[in-house]
Formats: structure tokens, C-alpha cells, sequence
């Protein structure tokens, strides 16, 4: 993804998914730093952080406790400092709702999880071609 080689921020409760995240980056040779929190809240505590790197993107996932996808999209996107980082949503959902309210808090993807392994890798290699020729404010 490059960008300076900025952190990805991924926001993931479940420990395999995050695994597989970790696994499909280090296949394409993303050489970003991956940061993990495992909830919406921990992820906005991290991006107010002063201390705290920006990432280039964030991949987050809707179906989280504490604080849901969609609450931590609110929260960011009602940030003005946080609010251009691109969001692609990672996720198990494939209900209509949950991508029309995604794209109405103004995420700049939405990716069903496949269960296959080799399709999840073909995913993240997409959103990494994407972002890596994207020009970013």
C-alpha cells in the first residue's frame, strides 16, 4: 500500500480473521506496518492519539462489540481530522442495508470476506493495487 509506508489500521474482533489478514498481506509483500485493534473504540481511542501514526487505510469489519463498524464509522467520518482516511469494510455481511449504510458514512469499499483463502488473497491484493496507484489528499 505503500503511501509512505503509513500503518494499516485493521479493526477485527475475531482473532482468525485477523490472522488471515496478517498472512494474505505478507503473501502480496506489503511491507506497511499493520496495527490491530480489536473494536471500534479501541480503534478511535488509537486514531486520537497524538502519539498515534495515521494510517493509510483503514479495513474494518461491521459486526465488532463495544463499538460496531458502523458506530466507528460515524465517529471518524465526524472527525475532521480523521475523516479522509479511506475505510474499506472487511466483512462476513452481505446484506444490502449493511453496504448502503456503509457507502452513506462514506467508506471507499466494501469487500465480503471469501471463505476461501486464495479468493480472501486475491481481495487484499486488489485493495492493495488500488491504494498503492490512488492519489491521497
Amino acid at each position: 500500500m505503500k503511501i509512505t509506508n503509513r500503518p494499516i489500521l485493521l479493526v477485527e474482533d475475531d482473532q482468525v480473521d485477523k490472522m488471515t489478514v496478517v498472512r494474505a498481506l505478507k503473501e502480496i509483500h506489503v511491507t506497511n506496518p499493520l496495527v490491530h485493534r480489536e473494536n471500534g473504540e479501541e480503534a478511535v481511542h488509537y486514531l486520537q492519539d497524538p502519539a498515534s501514526e495515521k494510517p493509510c487505510i483503514i479495513l474494518l469489519d461491521l459486526n465488532m462489540p463495544i463499538m460496531n463498524g458502523t458506530e466507528f464509522l460515524k465517529a471518524v467520518k465526524n472527525d475532521d481530522k480523521l475523516k479522509r482516511i479511506p475505510i474499506v469494510v472487511l466483512t462476513t455481511s452481505e446484506e444490502q442495508q449493511d453496504k448502503i449504510n456503509s457507502f452513506d458514512l462514506g467508506v471507499a469499499g466494501y469487500m465480503a470476506k471469501p471463505v476461501d483463502y486464495r479468493q480472501f488473497v486475491e481481495v487484499m491484493r486488489s485493495i492493495d493495487a488500488y491504494w498503492t496507484i490512488s492519489e491521497m489528499p
